[in-house]
């Protein structure tokens, strides 16, 4: 079970080609965590392949996909981003950007047949790449005395905190990543010792 601070998406960029009755369509999918990310995308593919006819796209942003969109690229209505972003909501996926880029090969397909085939470059794509787990976390700074170094780092292992950065002055500081299904426990369990300050908090996916 997918816990709430948890939410799947692809490792790394990935794509296939699917082709049918003479059309070629090349699907691509990529890991993004903002818009903009779907805008460099989406540039680098359009310049690539600026004598293809359509670059219809869908993407699902945010740890349980509320923020999407999807465009046919004057496909007919639905036919080529719902079918895209169909795929990603089939298989739970979010902070992920499908792209497929159609070769017009002659031959209509039809809207059911177009839904299909940007559907099928999708998945195949997706075949081709690697699903994987990501978290919601939270990025906090602590400061602490030297006698409570032993306690601080037994609270991260605790708490599937990582410790990103040590620095070492007239107190400890200790530059933190954890889950934000462990961030608030682990502030009250740190925060029971004189002596530490939790500096700075910033939540990040």
């Amino acid at each position: 079970m997918i816990e709430d601070d948890a939410f799947s998406t692809i490792e790394a960029p990935a794509d296939a080609v699917y082709k049918v009755k003479g059309s070629k369509h090349y699907g691509y999918v990529f890991p993004v965590a903002q818009i903009d990310d779907v805008k460099t995308h989406l540039k680098v593919l359009r310049k690539e392949h600026h004598g293809a006819r359509h670059h219809a796209f869908a993407y699902r942003i945010g740890p349980a996909g509320t923020v999407w969109r999807t465009s046919d690229d004057g496909e007919p209505m639905n036919s080529a981003g719902p079918p895209i972003l169909g795929v990603f909501k089939s298989k739970g996926l979010t902070n992920c950007l499908g792209v497929v880029v159609r070769y017009f090969g002659g031959i209509k397909l039809g809207t059911s047949g177009l839904m299909d085939a940007y559907k099928k470059a999708t998945l195949m794509a997706l075949e081709n790449g690697k699903i994987v787990q990501r978290f919601v976390e939270h990025s906090l700074t602590i400061d602490c005395p030297y006698n409570f170094i032993g306690t601080v780092i037994a609270m991260c292992e605790k708490h599937g905190a990582r410790i990103a950065k040590r620095e070492f002055s007239d107190s400890c500081t200790f530059h933190l990543t954890v889950r934000e299904s462990q961030y608030k426990a682990l502030r009250r369990a740190l925060g029971d010792f004189y002596g530490c300050q939790i500096q700075s908090t910033k939540k990040k996916r």
